[in-house]
């Protein structure tokens, strides 16, 4: 078998305001704007990516903002709740934080062994907070109001709404998740090891209706391959069950795209060459990077983009006075 698919790699959704989606995911929850680029079947319109200070694998949320998208409508085929892992003890912050910015936030409650928030985003996607006692080690970003300690880690996972089970648990477990748990009609899917993104849950509705994309719905969800020799091998045995694209380079990553049987669209991507490949890691987010190929329409590209201004906090500086008092 290939080498093992840990989690995912990153979730792609759709919003509508560029500059509005920009401040919501930095100024609010304190991700960093790891590349600002455009999509590369549609160049006019931006493609956003936030992360951790440098947009790991398993921590990159990325959008294609279309000002004057129409609202999408969540349902079948479709992922319902995107969510990130922060440490058990950083709820009441989260949950003070979203308050004091007037967000409407649920106390989900415990959901298998974990608290949760819930909230939408300024499309209205569903985004939750998961409390998490294996959250993991903070690569904080530079940039963020938020403290290390609270900072979001990564992805939790995600929740797909499904009429049926059976056939997107087989491709499930085919790709290595298997059932950890079970409450009512919510079944829980975990990769094996601590990886971010590594929780699939799928939420079984026989009687739910297929929605439409647009702005506050998910895209697609992309899985971890280590490697292209990996990515490779996982094509082929993918092949065996399933239609899947010819390898696509997206310049940071590779990816192959197939869509499970009960109709999420599917994302294989390389862990490597990373957001680093263009630009160093001190200045992510700050310029335009465009693929080598469209280049040569830079000029036409910008004047077509949206102006946005990004907005970077500074951790406070302590200063110790001459009493030896520190502020």
């Amino acid at each position: 078998m290939p080498s093992p698919i840990v989690g995912l790699h990153h979730v792609t959704a759709i919003a509508s305001d560029p500059q509005r989606n920009l401040d919501f995911y930095t100024d609010v929850l304190g991700l960093r704007f790891v590349k600002r680029t455009v999509n590369f079947d549609d160049p006019g319109t931006y493609h956003f990516y936030f992360g951790d200070d440098a947009g790991s694998p398993g921590t990159i949320l990325t959008f294609f903002p279309w000002p004057h998208a129409h609202r999408g409508q969540a349902g079948v085929g479709e992922v319902t709740k995107t969510a990130f892992s922060v440490p058990a003890t950083s709820l009441e912050y989260w949950a003070e934080r979203l308050n004091d910015q007037g967000i409407l936030v649920e106390h989900t409650g415990k959901r298998f062994e974990e608290q949760v928030l819930t909230f939408p985003d300024p499309d209205g996607m569903n985004v939750e907070i998961v409390a998490h006692a294996d959250a993991g080690d903070t690569n904080a970003p530079r940039f963020a109001s938020v403290p290390p300690e609270h900072a979001i880690r990564g992805f939790f996972g995600v929740t797909l709404l499904e009429q049926r089970a059976e056939a997107t648990a087989a491709i499930l477990n085919m790709m290595g998740f298997n059932k950890v748990g079970e409450e009512g009609n919510r079944l829980r899917f975990a990769a094996n090891g601590r990886a971010l993104g590594n929780h699939i849950d799928l939420l079984i509705d026989p009687s739910a209706k297929f929605g439409h994309c647009g702005a506050g719905s998910v895209h697609h969800i992309a899985f971890r391959a280590k490697d292209d020799a990996a990515q490779k091998e996982w094509r082929l045995e993918i092949a065996k069950h399933l239609q899947v694209t010819p390898v696509l380079d997206r310049t940071y990553f590779h990816s192959i795209y197939f869509r499970e049987p009960g109709g999420v669209l599917f994302e294989l991507a390389t862990d490597p060459p990373g957001f680093t490949l263009d630009e160093p890691i001190e200045s992510l987010g700050e310029e335009l990077r465009i693929p080598a190929w469209l280049e040569s329409q830079r000029d036409s590209i910008e004047k077509r983009l949206a102006p946005i201004a990004l907005h970077k906090s500074l951790p406070p500086i302590e200063i110790q006075t001459a009493s030896g008092k520190t502020v």
